[in-house]
Formats: structure tokens, sequence, C-alpha cells
């Protein structure tokens, strides 16, 4: 067994395609399929089963996944402990969201990329928002990500950015629109334009309106925040979102909110990251003035 087998065989649970693993790990196909092959071989177990429709895990792959990826990040921890004070290599996997505009991650990444040019970055969102970047963290899928639930992520280490107001998005013609300020009350009895369940930005304004006593009806769902008011210029709703992570929009008009909805935005990452992973993190809180925090200790369950 060797490193390169294991990291094939994640690869190709991640993905569940043979074709998109090889792709990721720069290598041919025929080679992923023979190292997962050679790897089922010495294990004396099928982890895929493999057929006209795909791959999908049988279940001693399930089990093997969490080892292997566990594996995979000792060993990368051991080459950090190797190579000392030298240059940092390997890649660093980046959960993000697609409409944060108002934080210059392009400026934050271009800047750790001249410190650290021997790290590859590679970035992405997640189709179910926070939560599944929570998730993707706690499973090793994802080394660090931008995160905006307002539950803590226990076993992991969460670095606190910014916490901004929601504000009301609204068509320039709807009669609230007029107001300087807008009831939480009236907008929730309108129909409304938002994003998935398990969005950070929907869970928290759910449980705000749950705490009032509200409940809304939802027309339009979306994966992508920053196409929310689009939809709303074209009448399909109202909404609200994180004020940072609104964008301008021609026939939208953004209100305060009354009461006022507050929405937290977080980086987690892995309880014990790599030096790759923890230099991007020393980073990010170097540009917004916070200290890294431990890792918070994952709750322990009674008998």
């Amino acid at each position: 067994m060797d490193t390169r087998q294991l990291e094939y065989f994640v690869a190709v649970a991640e993905e569940l395609n043979f074709t998109r693993a090889a792709a990721r790990v720069f290598a041919a196909q025929s080679t992923v399929s023979a190292g997962v092959a050679a790897l089922e071989r010495e294990l004396g177990a099928r982890l895929f089963e493999r057929d006209a429709h795909g791959v999908t895990l049988t279940s001693t792959g399930e089990a093997a996944l969490a080892e292997a990826r566990t594996g995979l990040q000792s060993i990368e921890r051991l080459r950090d402990l190797a190579a000392g004070d030298g240059a940092l290599r390997g890649v660093v996997r980046v959960g993000i969201f697609t409409n944060l505009t108002s934080i210059d991650l392009p400026g934050i990444m271009g800047e750790f990329r001249r410190r650290h040019p021997g790290v590859d970055l590679r970035l992405g969102p997640s189709p179910s928002g926070s939560t599944g970047l929570a998730d993707d963290v706690r499973q090793g899928r994802l080394d660090v990500a931008f995160y905006g639930l307002p539950d803590p992520v226990a076993g992991a280490i969460a670095l606190p950015l910014v916490e901004v107001p929601f504000v009301a998005v609204l068509p320039a013609g709807h009669p609230l629109a007029r107001r300087p300020t807008v009831p939480l009350a009236e907008l929730a009895a309108e129909r409304w334009v938002d994003a998935r369940e398990g969005f950070g930005n929907r869970v928290t304004l759910d449980r705000a309106l749950a705490a009032a006593g509200l409940a809304r009806e939802i027309a339009t769902e979306v994966s992508d925040l920053g196409e929310i008011p689009r939809f709303v210029a074209a009448g399909l709703g109202v909404g609200a979102l994180p004020e940072l992570t609104v964008n301008a929009t021609e026939g939208v008009v953004v209100r305060p909110l009354s009461p006022g909805v507050d929405w937290r935005l977080s980086v987690i990452a892995h309880p014990r990251p790599g030096a790759a992973a923890r230099a991007l993190l020393e980073l990010i809180a170097e540009r917004f003035g916070r200290p890294i925090p431990a890792a918070r200790p994952p709750r322990l369950e009674g008998p």
C-alpha cells in the first residue's frame, strides 16, 4: 500500500467517477483504476461497486474512506515536520461562497501564493451552503472553509471574521421600499426568494423568524445568493440578505430591518491543519486582525 493508492481511492470516492478523479490527481484514468484495484487486492475487499450507471462505495469502502483521509492527513503532517522551516508545499482545499464580493478573496489568495508559491489552492462552493462546507471540513474533504451558520462546529478551529446585519431586499416599486426601515413582521407576510436549506443566511433568518413567532412562504429557492436580488427585481418575491452579500442590482431597493438580525461570517478548519492550511489561516487572521483560537473540543455523548 502506498500514498498514491490512498489518494486515488479518496479521489474516486469523492468524485464517484474515475475520469474526474484522474483529472483531479493529474494521472491517467488507467493508472487510477489500477491503483484502486491494487488497493482492493491488498485489503482483500471491494471498495467500489462498478456498473453501467456509475460507481458507488461499498460498506467496506465507506468505512475505509475515513481511515484513508486520516492516513493522508497524518502523512501530510509528517512531511511538514520533515520539511522543518523549508518552503511549504502541497495543496490546500478551501470551501468558499460564490458571492462574497465584499471580502477580497482573490487578494487574500494572491498574497498567499506570493508567500507560498509551492502550495496549490483548490477553491469551490458546496451545493448545500455552510451546512455542506462544515460537513466537508469534518470529513476531511476540505482543509479550510468560509462558514455562515450560527452554530459552532465541534472539533474544528473557528475564526470569527465579521458580523453584519441582514437587510431587506425589495423590488423598487414595492410599498415597503418607501419605508426607511422595514418591519420584519410585514416582510415575513410577503412571498420570498431565498437560498436553499442548509445555507447559513437562511438558517440564521429562519431562527430569527421562529423566535419572533413569524412564518413565511418561500416561493423561489436559488443556489447562489448573488442571484437573489436579480430574482427579486424580476418580481418573484422579496428577500433578506446579510448586508455584505448583496450585489447592487438595478430595480432593487435595500432597507434596514426592524428588529435587526445579525449574521456572522467565520472561517473553520480541521483541528490539526497541515502547515500550508495553517499558513492560510494565519494570513486570513492577519487580514482581519483576529487571533486564531484553539479547536473547539467535540461534544461528548452521554451513556
